[in-house]
């Protein structure tokens, strides 16, 4: 199977880069091909301009030969990763921008001119996995709601036709979890990754 894993972290040293690296370990040791799209290292732009947004309705909704470049991997895989850092109880601004660029009408849905109906064009994805980290703890989390996952498991997995299995991997106060504990999330992470 072909996976596409998106990663948005600013720092190469980070944590969450070492996630990444025991994802794209884990996929390739289960035999799948791996394409990583690391935003950061893109130096992506997030944000969308007036002539995508103008093109967001027609029959061309990308323009921009990244974004047309990452809606066609999109099209192509059969497992979608995303590996971040959860802030302000989100993705990074950076992500939402490559979500909002990338899974646009025309490319994640369509909607039925008659009943104004959402028609999920992404059934070509089997499996969505979330990983990432929260600097909360897990019932705070709970309590304020976590939009990438939802986002995730429910906005986008509705654009796959709901047959989609989903993995969510998060490991709750980094910033208080031991060394020990970190490198046994990451195999946790290694681990799952392998059964996909």
């Amino acid at each position: 199977m072909k996976a596409l894993v998106v990663h948005a972290h600013p720092d190469p040293e980070s944590f969450n880069h070492a996630l990444l690296r025991q994802v794209v370990t884990g996929l390739e040791f289960a035999g799948h091909t791996v394409d990583v799209v690391d935003l950061y290292a893109l130096d992506y732009r997030a944000s969308m301009s007036r002539d995508e947004y103008a093109a967001y309705f027609s029959s061309t909704p990308t323009l921009d030969p990244i974004v047309v470049h990452h809606a066609a991997l999109v099209g192509s895989c059969e497992i979608l990763v995303f590996v971040y850092p959860t802030w302000w109880s989100s993705f990074p601004a950076i992500l939402k921008g490559w979500i909002d660029r990338t899974l646009v009408q025309g490319v994640a849905f369509d909607l039925d001119e008659e009943s104004g109906k959402l028609q999920p064009l992404l059934t070509n994805i089997q499996h969505l996995v979330g990983v990432t980290t929260h600097g909360s703890p897990w019932w705070y989390v709970k309590i304020i709601n976590d939009n990438g996952r939802r986002t995730i498991t429910r906005t986008l997995r509705a654009c796959t036709g709901l047959r989609v299995k989903t993995t969510w991997l998060a490991m709750y106060e980094l910033d208080s979890q031991s060394p020990p504990r970190r490198l046994q999330f990451l195999e946790r992470v290694r681990h799952a990754m392998g059964k996909i």
